[in-house]
């Protein structure tokens, strides 16, 4: 298996990029592929919603509309991409609030959320561990908590069922490097018992990982 290569921690910042991820996240949203159910599955509920990493928020703004939580926030550390996320939660009627920040250091107060979620995002976290630490930080006891990401040792058919569905073809060279910054099981299960999520659950499907649980 290849070594694991570290991507950008900084986000998609070029507006032109930005657009192509839109249009790939809104595909993937309209295919049903972006994980929405499963992660409802997992034990999500209402309350207050915070989405570390929304990009151009699909996925949250899916969620919200099926569980319609108090609030939705969202954590977004480019600001090109806030901007999207916003554009869209005003096109969904959800009034959502998005807030530039970095996710190991959070601008928010302690146990603040009912639930945190992020989706595609945790390959690009520069230090896992403390963004786990953050989440146990500003979730409230009972608080559930849902983190999916692509799967570093993915088989071969998967790989090249996500490259060949990733369109705009620009975006595939993303892909690959995303898919070469992701983390296997055993590297989460690792970094979890390093961390304030200490009883979290590791699944994997056929693309990626999911990591989900509760604050006690």
């Amino acid at each position: 298996m290849k070594m694991r290569v570290i991507e950008t921690n900084v986000g998609i910042q070029n507006e032109v990029t930005v657009e192509m991820f839109d249009s790939f996240a809104r595909t993937m949203r309209d295919r049903g592929w972006n994980g929405v159910d499963s992660m409802i599955a997992s034990g999500l509920r209402g309350g207050d919603m915070l989405e570390i990493g929304p990009g151009p928020g699909y996925v949250g703004l899916e969620i919200a509309k099926k569980l319609t939580p108090d609030s939705l926030t969202g954590c977004e550390i480019s600001p090109a991409m806030l901007q999207f996320a916003r554009k869209n939660a005003k096109n969904y009627g959800i009034d959502a609030r998005y807030v530039q920040g970095n996710c190991m250091e959070m601008p928010f107060e302690d146990e603040s959320f009912d639930s945190v979620i992020s989706n595609g995002s945790l390959h690009e976290w520069e230090t896992p561990v403390r963004v786990f630490n953050e989440i146990y930080r500003v979730l409230r006891p009972g608080g559930r908590y849902c983190i999916t990401d692509l799967r570093r040792n993915v088989n071969l058919l998967a790989r090249y069922l996500g490259l060949a569905t990733a369109k705009p073809r620009a975006i595939r060279p993303g892909f690959i490097s995303s898919l070469n910054a992701a983390y296997t099981v055993g590297e989460i299960t690792e970094l979890l018992r390093n961390s304030d999520l200490k009883g979290a659950m590791v699944t994997t499907d056929f693309f990626g990982l999911c990591i989900s649980g509760e604050k006690k």
